[in-house]
């Protein structure tokens, strides 16, 4: 007799419990998925940025933002660490996080592949709003992210259909089919798991189609930029600076030279990417408390009388013995002269330069109408500006920090009083003026190196200091905690350049030494050995360094 309410026998013992089901593994081609598709968003992106501003790009558009939040903390700390590499740090930090947040959505496709390409479309929406804020950019500079966005969605989507589970191996709920009672006939349509194959190089050709596009548009373009660059004629400056003499740079093997080149000159600045600016739209506006406003195109700008100025600039970061300080030979226009024209009301302090990236410098009236070479500079070094360093036209203000005074790529002063308006650091956190301090550092030998005595058993220790607007009266170097010796100080070029300096030891000693270093400036004054970290208003302190006498 049948049981009719038994069941087909599955083998297994209905009272022993049923086997864990094991966890599935980390979906990782899904994840490359997410992480290809990010990329390329970031790619053909920044393909079409070469087309719009130079912050269209999502990368640096975002990037720029993190920059303007940063606490002035943080930035010193990164800024001692890798220097001038800030930005390439910055860079990948923000590569590595993308990544891990792209591959991310790629593992939520591998089973909701329209969630995962939502989020990447959001994550592209919300790039796209940070390069829509970005203060050179219009709503026109939105396109390339846009175009990007669109682009890695498809991929995406084409991947992950890809990357699933074949629907002839699982059928509903994950349990075998069973198989079909019959072939299939040689006519049959071809299977769907043909079709993402099919989807997925279609799709990479069209991407690659549009990268192609993108990029011969923007190698295109600039191009066009370079070649208005390059017809650029440096105008004579009306007043040479004096010629440097040759005893500004003391005879020590392994000094810096006096003159910075251009490829050395340190660059600090908020800008991820270079501004691309064109120098036939580039015009300036000077307004505010003013008696009546100008605005000067290039060309009219390069018809103003120039001059020509040695000067050398600091960076406020700059720590103790650092080497973010330069110095150049500019030609310019005196900021003074356009004032004089634009005629500055009574009340007013300050002057508000504004880049065309954003970024702003609060600098005291008084600096720029006190008769110091205070420059809207067109060349440096007896070429155009290079770009990373301002082209076309920068601001040169000596004794100042550049944080108050060196903006690059300008396009608008404002006669203001600092009463009424902060500048970009001053708004956070930072002093409002920047006097430069009286600094002085070991250049020769570095920290920990060797130094070799010569046939009368002395050593030669060389360095630099600056006080710019004052001057350079004195520099001594302590050895061991001995007495402070008289270095010999390289001619003196302007009161607005650094000094070089020189110390023969004579009765150097071999093994392990200490060295430290002070200036006293021109006006008498001797530079603090009380230790001050950057912010807010510059390092200070006597540079201090362990060497060797082999």
């Amino acid at each position: 007799m049948v049981d009719l309410h038994s069941r087909p026998s599955t083998g297994r013992d209905p009272r022993r419990p049923a086997a864990p089901r094991r966890p599935r593994g980390i979906p990782w081609w899904s994840a490359l998925a997410g992480i290809a598709s990010g990329l390329v968003l970031l790619a053909l992106s920044g393909l079409c940025s070469l087309a719009f501003s130079s912050s269209s790009a999502p990368l640096i558009a975002v990037g720029g933002a993190f920059v303007d939040v940063v606490p002035a903390w943080l930035k010193d700390l990164v800024i001692g660490l890798f220097g001038t590499r800030d930005k390439l740090v910055l860079d990948i930090s923000m590569l590595l996080v993308y990544a891990v947040v792209t591959g991310l959505i790629g593992v939520l496709g591998a089973r909701h592949p329209r969630a995962a390409a939502v989020l990447l479309a959001l994550l592209g929406a919300a790039a796209g709003v940070f390069v829509f804020t970005r203060a050179q950019n219009s709503a026109a500079d939105v396109v390339p992210t846009l175009v990007g966005t669109v682009l890695a969605v498809v991929i995406l989507r084409a991947l992950l259909s890809r990357s699933g589970p074949s629907p002839s191996a699982h059928g509903h709920g994950g349990r075998d089919k069973p198989a079909p009672a019959t072939a299939p006939s040689p006519a049959a349509p071809t299977s769907p798991a043909d079709a993402p194959p099919r989807r997925a190089l279609i799709a990479g050709t069209g991407v690659l189609a549009a990268i192609v596009a993108a990029g011969a548009q923007g190698i295109a373009t600039s191009r066009d930029l370079s070649r208005k660059v390059a017809q650029f004629v440096l105008p004579t400056p009306r007043k040479r600076a004096a010629p440097i003499p040759a005893g500004a740079q003391v005879d020590v093997a392994g000094m810096p030279p006096f003159v910075t080149p251009n490829g050395d000159f340190y660059r600090i600045d908020t800008a991820l990417a270079v501004p691309r600016v064109d120098p036939t739209s580039w015009s300036l506006r000077i307004h505010g408390l003013v008696d009546q406003e100008i605005e000067l195109d290039f060309s009219q700008l390069l018809a103003e009388p120039m001059i020509e100025s040695h000067v050398t600039l600091t960076c406020v970061s700059n720590v103790v013995g650092g080497d973010l300080a330069g110095n150049a030979t500019w030609i310019g226009v005196p900021v003074a002269r356009l004032l004089e024209r634009a005629g500055v009301q009574d009340g007013a302090d300050m002057v508000l330069s504004r880049s065309t990236d954003g970024f702003t410098a609060s600098t005291p009236l008084e600096a720029l109408t006190d008769g110091r070479d205070s420059l809207l500079a067109v060349g440096m070094n007896g070429s155009p500006l290079p770009p990373e360093h301002g082209y076309p036209v920068r601001m040169v203000v000596p004794g100042l920090y550049g944080y108050v005074s060196a903006t690059k790529w300008l396009t608008e002063l404002t006669v203001t009083r600092f009463a009424d308006q902060t500048a970009y650091w001053t708004s956070r956190g930072w002093s409002e003026r920047g006097p430069i301090k009286t600094a002085s550092r070991i250049d020769v030998p570095r920290e920990g190196k060797d130094l070799e005595v010569d046939g009368d058993g002395a050593v030669m220790l060389g360095g630099t200091a600056w006080a710019q607007h004052r001057g350079v009266r004195a520099v001594q170097v302590q050895i061991d905690d001995g007495d402070w010796l008289d270095a010999e100080l390289g001619t003196a070029v302007t009161s607005d350049t650094w000094t070089q300096w020189a110390l023969r030891w004579a009765d150097a000693r071999p093994g392990k030494h200490t060295a430290r270093v002070r200036a006293t400036d021109g006006t008498g004054e001797l530079q603090t050995s009380q230790h001050a970290d950057p912010a807010p208003n510059g390092s200070s302190g006597w540079h201090t360094i362990r060497f060797t006498v082999a």
